[in-house]
């Protein structure tokens, strides 16, 4: 039997249709006959609540079947950055902890899981009438514009940032209006809130063309699943574009297709386009931000989850002070 000794934690990430809730369904299941398990989400699109289908959360016959967290809990129209992200998730990690159960944190986002393991840079809070006024401004000259005023405030912040970024060139025009501090020079303070425990990382490896095939056919069968009445039913919310929720891969191409610009084939396609740019761009943060991250690769046919278990057994095993 599986006797845990210290706080121990499974990661397991990759990029977007690699399989990842699947591998974590996996090693629940495994683990079961020892111990339990609790999947905490580290996905910044699946956290929000109206996207189940779109953002290929797992289903509610998965969620009965093993304990689930963070997965739809948060409203669109709140938003959620990695600061919060991660204060919910040590919730959840530490309460698994409580209760001797072992934490399998999955998703794809690079920032929520760098945040989890070494903290964040403390960032100001901003006042709602600062917040207010830059969505305001924005709204008003658009994101080119708001770009060339925030090179003169911020550079830095500017140079690294696209005019249709408007979350992140909005806050870091907050930041320097609310503290006169640019937010990259708050980006520079040394990062709060390492991980309180010991951690196993893994990183799913699919080879490019497969996996561009598996997203492709994903994002069809999620309009087959109800993807479109999905997005339908966001807009009808009214929420501000510029909220992550309302940037989720389909919701601005299927949107545009529900308003009559594009026919459904292209909303499709270009859909898709954008799912692969996603998995392209994290399939190189994780190249280059995963140190201490074991990669798993798919060219093997047996399963993710049987191939890493026995180094899950020692892992969950072993002391450590």
């Amino acid at each position: 039997m599986i006797t845990e000794r210290g706080n121990k934690a499974i990661l397991i990430a990759g990029p977007t249709a690699s399989g990842k809730s699947a591998v974590a369904m996996e090693l629940a299941g495994l683990l079961q006959a020892e111990t339990k398990a609790v999947l905490i989400n580290a996905d910044s699109m699946q956290i929000y609540s109206e996207l189940r289908v779109l953002t290929a959360r797992p289903s509610v016959e998965d969620e009965n079947k093993f304990s689930h967290a963070l997965y739809g809990t948060v409203a669109g129209a709140a938003g959620c950055s990695a600061m919060t992200w991660r204060e919910m998730a040590m919730v959840e990690i530490e309460r698994a902890w409580g209760q001797g159960s072992v934490p399998i944190i999955v998703g794809g986002t690079g920032l929520y899981l760098r945040a989890l393991l070494e903290g964040l840079a403390p960032l100001p809070e901003i006042p709602d009438v600062v917040r207010d006024d830059a969505r305001a401004l924005h709204a008003k000259i658009g994101g080119e514009a708001m770009r060339s005023r925030l090179q003169a405030r911020d550079p830095e912040a500017a140079d690294r940032l696209e005019s249709g970024d408007s979350q992140r060139l909005i806050r870091a025009w907050e930041a320097i209006e609310a503290t006169g501090i640019s937010l990259t020079e708050w980006q520079r303070r040394p990062a709060e809130g390492n991980f309180a425990g010991d951690w196993l990382g893994f990183v799913l490896d699919c080879p490019r063309d497969d996996l561009y095939a598996r997203i492709n056919l994903r994002f069809e069968t999620m309009v087959g699943a109800g993807a479109i009445e999905e997005v339908q039913a966001l807009n009808a919310l009214g929420l501000d574009p510029s909220l992550p929720v309302m940037k989720a891969v389909g919701v601005p191409e299927l949107s545009a297709n529900l308003s009559g610009e594009i026919p459904l084939e292209t909303a499709i396609s270009r859909a898709q386009q954008a799912s692969r740019r996603l998995a392209k761009r994290q399939m190189t943060w994780f190249r280059h931000q995963s140190q201490g991250w074991e990669t798993l690769s798919a060219q093997h046919s047996e399963s993710f989850g049987a191939r890493i278990f026995p180094k899950i057994c020692q892992f969950l095993l072993t002391h450590t002070n």
